[in-house]
């Protein structure tokens, strides 16, 4: 009897194996965010997994950015769910708002790099619904390059602390002459992101809205902050051609000396590497409001499962090999994201000036980062133009800063309400 159940046990545990192998050898990725160097990379790590696990076959789908998310919207409507999918923040909130997104917890509870994470890797985590919806594989968030040898030149030793040196350290450098100005601003497309960070800092609090949906952009600190803007535009504390500057001039402003402040992502780290010697140089934290805070705009991407999925118990050893510090470290160093591990800034890579701003925002509760509502369906033209078309007007004189905060709030309170009863 003892034979037969052994036997009995052991064919069970050879058609289970064989089972799992069959399901393994299905196993699909879809990555969004292409580029051939970066597709190669993600391949490399999928050959070694594969490796590791021999008999698992994965197929990666590469996703061109512009179509990705309606084609994988597609393949969802037509039952071709991936296993694993690359998840950006702006998605995120859609999908998990649908309950499309498998729930992690239990399976964060059980991995054992889970205590590794940064506070804010959880939380970005946790960001769609308060529960974990994917494991974000980096961060990309904003953070104060400062050009060492002009602030040198107008008689300054450090980068500004507070909002109120950071105006006043632009006016100074200014004063320097010669087509020189303190602050690279983005009056162009994408400035959105300088906007909602100098309002939020003055108005201390990172929220958009209050309870009723209604937006907090015309509490008197927020109004502060975007006056604030205008008045370093107008006052000569940033170039007057910068109420055009976009993403690559605001880069080449700061890398060829010709504004000494710049707030951006570590993405912006390769070309101004690239150009500047590494001591003209350095990345700080975001300016600190009244409150004794500051919330730098924080986007990030990481791999999630979708609850549809036939394979999460094949799929979920994959994220966390993907994820796993080795991984996660040379994958962030190669895509220019800030890694989600503790301690992370003690890589070689990063024992930098150049990398000390981010760092110290990751791991100081005085920075909390600031998520942009792109849940709402009219946020895309808001960004890209309704605040590029009224800040320019703004900037230039032809409208005050108090009747273009309230033409946003009124534009942002309804799709917020719009949204809030969908719910």
């Amino acid at each position: 009897m003892t034979t037969r159940f052994a036997l009995k046990a052991l064919v069970l545990a050879v058609g289970l194996s064989a089972a799992m192998s069959s399901l393994a050898a299905k196993l699909t990725v879809v990555e969004v965010i292409t580029s051939p160097p970066r597709t190669a990379l993600l391949q490399k790590m999928l050959d070694e997994y594969k490796t590791q696990h021999p008999g698992t076959e994965i197929e990666l789908i590469s996703l061109p950015w512009g179509q990705a998310f309606e084609k994988l919207g597609t393949m969802l409507q037509s039952g071709q769910v991936p296993d694993v999918v690359e998840m950006p923040d702006t998605w995120q909130g859609l999908y998990a708002s649908n309950n499309m997104l498998e729930d992690l917890e239990p399976r964060l509870k059980s991995w054992d790099a889970t205590s590794q994470l940064t506070d804010k890797t959880l939380a970005m985590a946790r960001a769609a619904n308060g529960k974990a919806t994917m494991v974000p594989y980096g961060f990309y968030l904003r953070a104060l390059f400062w050009n060492k040898k002009l602030f040198q030149q107008a008689g300054l030793s450090e980068p500004p602390k507070t909002m109120e040196e950071f105006a006043s350290d632009a006016q100074r450098i200014s004063q320097l002459g010669n087509g020189i100005s303190g602050y690279c601003m983005r009056g162009g497309v994408g400035g959105t992101n300088a906007w909602m960070m100098f309002m939020a800092a003055m108005n201390g609090s990172p929220e958009f809205f209050d309870k009723q949906g209604n937006s907090t952009l015309t509490q008197p600190g927020a109004i502060k902050g975007a006056q604030l803007l205008v008045d370093m535009y107008q006052k000569g504390g940033a170039s007057k051609d910068s109420v055009n500057w976009g993403f690559n001039e605001i880069v080449s402003g700061f890398y060829s000396g010709k504004c000494a402040m710049l707030d951006q992502d570590p993405d912006a780290l390769i070309a101004i590497k690239n150009s500047m010697a590494a001591d003209d140089f350095a990345v700080a934290p975001m300016p600190v409001g009244p409150s004794g805070k500051a919330f730098p705009t924080i986007g990030y991407t990481g791999w999630s499962m979708f609850k549809q999925g036939k394979q999460k118990d094949l799929a979920w050893p994959l994220i966390t090999f993907l994820s796993d510090k080795t991984n996660n470290l040379a994958w962030s160093k190669f895509v220019g994201t800030l890694p989600i591990y503790k301690g992370a800034e003690q890589d070689p890579f990063y024992q930098t000036p150049q990398f000390a701003g981010w760092f110290k925002e990751l791991n100081d509760p005085n920075y909390v980062p600031l998520t942009m509502p792109t849940h709402l369906k009219g946020w895309g033209y808001f960004n890209s133009v309704i605040v590029k078309e009224s800040s320019q007007e703004t900037l230039l004189g032809e409208n005050d800063t108090e009747s273009m905060v309230k033409d946003w709030a009124k534009y942002l309170s309804k799709e917020q309400q719009a949204w809030l009863a969908t719910q």
